[in-house]
């Protein structure tokens, strides 16, 4: 090998050296900068997340805005998978650490093993130079699933809208012994965007809970809050709630009927 070759070697390795190094302080400097804002206990780096995630540490006080300061879990390509707010669980107005403390449920079906958790300052000026971030690579625990059907209005299949007619579109949820109840769950979430642009659209209220689901003999008794009739008005509109319900429910072999209550009633509920 001439000299000239490991003349050029030489210099290629330095160069990377200083690279690395340049990387390693400038990943440093990031580090410290948010170190002395915030210090996150749970999770550490690389946890395992299954069914809840636990968000604890301390932050300084300019860290929130309101006592709260947004929190985004994503998944390896960085889509955001869900989203919330920490909460301070101290007086904020102070530059000293504050404690906060957040319980997520894991309601959504991770695609990868990897994923983040991000927190960042709520920054009430808006100005992206003063937004800081916090990032913590996470391991998802990938719960088995199963397909379940929920039915909605459709105005592209049903275009003279006739009602009590509703069809079916297909949701991957995890795998549970309570299908029943989670089908209906699936059922008040309404339809997806893209649910929306094929046409399909539900009569349901928001903000509906259900209260109870017993299956005995063949025969669903659920129960709703007050919301499910809430200003609804019309035969129409109350055959096509009925239906949505009723439907969802009789997609599994052990549901024949259903019979809807609103706080342990049955007369005189959803009445045009």
């Amino acid at each position: 090998m001439n000299k000239k070759i490991i003349f050029i070697l030489v210099i290629a390795i330095i160069l990377l050296v200083g690279l690395y190094f340049l990387g390693w302080k400038k990943n440093d400097e990031e580090k410290s900068k948010t170190d002395d804002l915030i210090h996150v206990f749970r999770p550490q780096a690389n946890d395992f997340i299954a069914d809840k995630l636990i968000i604890e540490g301390e932050a300084r006080g300019k860290w929130f805005f309101e006592a709260t300061a947004p929190f985004y879990i994503l998944s390896s390509n960085f889509a955001t998978l869900t989203s919330g707010f920490i909460e301070a669980k101290g007086d904020w107005m102070t530059e000293e650490f504050v404690p906060f403390y957040k319980e997520v449920e894991i309601n959504f079906i991770p695609e990868t093993e990897r994923g983040y958790l991000l927190l960042k300052n709520d920054n009430p000026s808006g100005l992206p130079e003063k937004d800081v971030y916090h990032l913590i690579p996470l391991n998802f625990k990938i719960p088995e699933t199963m397909i379940v059907r929920i039915y909605f209005n459709n105005s592209n299949l049903d275009p003279e809208f006739s009602c009590n007619k509703v069809f079916p579109v297909e949701r991957r949820i995890i795998k549970t012994q309570a299908v029943a109840k989670a089908a209906l769950e699936e059922l008040l979430k309404g339809p997806t965007e893209t649910e929306k642009k094929q046409g399909f659209f539900t009569s349901l209220n928001k903000d509906i809970k259900i209260q109870s689901i017993n299956i005995k003999d063949g025969t669903a008794f659920v129960d709703f809050n007050e919301q499910l009739e809430f200003q609804v008005g019309g035969s129409c509109r109350v055959a096509a709630i009925r239906a949505q319900i009723s439907e969802t429910l009789k997609q599994f072999e052990s549901i024949k009927n259903v019979i809807i209550s609103i706080n342990g009633r049955t007369e005189d509920i959803l009445q045009p």
